[in-house]
């Protein structure tokens, strides 16, 4: 389905089943985006783990990307990709990709 793979920028959530960790980093990383990944999970240190292994520019454990401030390199990868061009000192190491990576122990009750 288009909405699986493409960016879309509004209200959609796309579900999918997996049946192992390995086959939701490949379906995560099965597109030409990257991004803003989330990995929700009771367990902070495989989801970790797994978002370790998500081509993204941002990526939040057991978070998403609601009303952050953005003082941090902000910009995804491939054809999501800019540069890491907003906030903070970007682009002065050409070869170098940043992440932005968030951690919670839980995932907050949204909307606020």
């Amino acid at each position: 389905m288009p909405a699986f793979n493409e960016e879309i920028f509004g209200p959609v959530a796309v579900v999918t089943t997996f049946s192992t960790d390995d086959e939701a980093v490949a379906l995560a990383n099965n597109t030409d985006y990257g991004l803003s990944a989330a990995v929700i999970s009771k367990d902070v240190a495989r989801a970790m783990a797994i978002g370790d292994r998500i081509h993204a520019g941002l990526i939040h454990i057991n978070d998403q990307t609601v009303n952050d401030g953005v003082t941090n390199p902000f910009g995804g990868v491939g054809a999501s990709g800019n540069g890491m061009s907003i906030g903070g000192p970007a682009n002065w190491e050409l070869f170098t990709d940043w992440q932005w990576v968030t951690v919670k122990s839980a995932p907050p009750a949204y909307p606020f």
